[in-house]
């Protein structure tokens, strides 16, 4: 099985006729992605790589029936309401690769999605991606890296850093393990769905054995993790690296999710949170596999 995204998932592009738009939608559809449809207004009529292109979602959704999921390639300033007229027409979940996109819009579009009972990934999200059955997004970058990088298999892969998303799976699939899902949760300071909860879809995922979380100095998401380990809510092995602990103190690092930094958010207090709920915490990331390896070898 997988989490949030497999072969039977559909997915309507928002921007398809973008450049980016364009280039992510060769990607899923050439990996295997169920592409239905594609969104620009004023460019009803057209096909990018064989997907229709519609004006409107709901024109989209009219034609299609129920779509499951959306992929929104549009400039920051557009984000917004490209993600409400996608969660009007009923799709309940939005990737959202796009960075920069302002703070309350992206506070309403969460807001939203919860009335609507729907789940955001990113903003600043490479997206997600099913070994073997669809992505979403332009996670790998390449038909033949996404084969190369992300195996089938029954780890489980959370990452905060887009390039680490892939480097790490590729080093779990070079220790013969694989991957149920893999998932970069953003690069904004808010992202609609957190380490914790694809945690908690991990937790109910039959199989998926065990989780790797890439993590990062700054923000709550790690500590938000620990909590959810000792309520209980997942169980399994977790594998975590903190990027960015050896910086020297006050140093600025990565993306906007890890710039704004509390005392409480520096890697070593995370590192003692996580190691007293239970987590393995590793010091370098190339031990990530070779930990989860270990664990699952036993």
């Amino acid at each position: 099985m997988a989490i949030i995204i497999d072969e039977k998932t559909t997915v309507l592009v928002q921007g398809i006729t973008g450049r980016t738009g364009e280039f992510a939608t060769r990607l899923m559809v050439e990996y295997g992605t169920k592409v239905v449809a594609g969104v620009t207004p004023g460019r009803g009529g057209e096909r990018v790589w064989g997907v229709p292109v519609y004006n409107t979602v709901k024109e989209a959704v009219k034609e299609h029936g129920p779509i499951d999921m959306s992929a929104t390639f549009v400039p920051a300033p557009l984000v917004k309401s490209a993600a409400i007229e996608a969660l009007e027409a009923g799709i309940k979940t939005l990737v959202m690769p796009v960075e920069r996109v302002p703070l309350h819009d992206i506070l309403e579009i969460i807001a939203r999605a919860k009335e609507k009972g729907a789940r955001i990934i990113g903003p600043g999200s490479l997206g997600i991606i099913s070994p073997g059955k669809a992505l979403c997004g332009w996670i790998g970058g390449a038909k033949e890296l996404a084969r190369e990088a992300f195996k089938p298999g029954h780890v489980g892969v959370i990452s905060r850093s887009g390039g680490q998303v892939t480097t790490v799976s590729w080093t779990i699939s070079r220790q013969g393990l694989g991957i149920s899902t893999a998932v970069h949760t953003g690069t904004e300071v808010i992202v609609g769905t957190t380490a914790a909860e694809y945690l908690e879809l991990f937790e109910k995922d039959p199989e998926t054995d065990l989780v790797v979380l890439f993590g990062e100095i700054g923000g709550v998401m790690e500590s938000e993790v620990a909590e959810v380990i000792k309520e209980g809510k997942y169980t399994k092995p977790l594998v975590v690296y903190i990027a960015g602990r050896t910086l020297p103190s006050g140093i600025r690092f990565s993306h906007a999710s890890a710039i704004v930094q509390r005392r409480r958010d520096t890697a070593e207090i995370k590192e003692k949170a996580l190691r007293d709920a239970g987590a393995y915490v590793v010091g370098k990331p190339q031990e990530l596999a070779l930990t989860a390896a270990k664990i699952l070898r036993k």
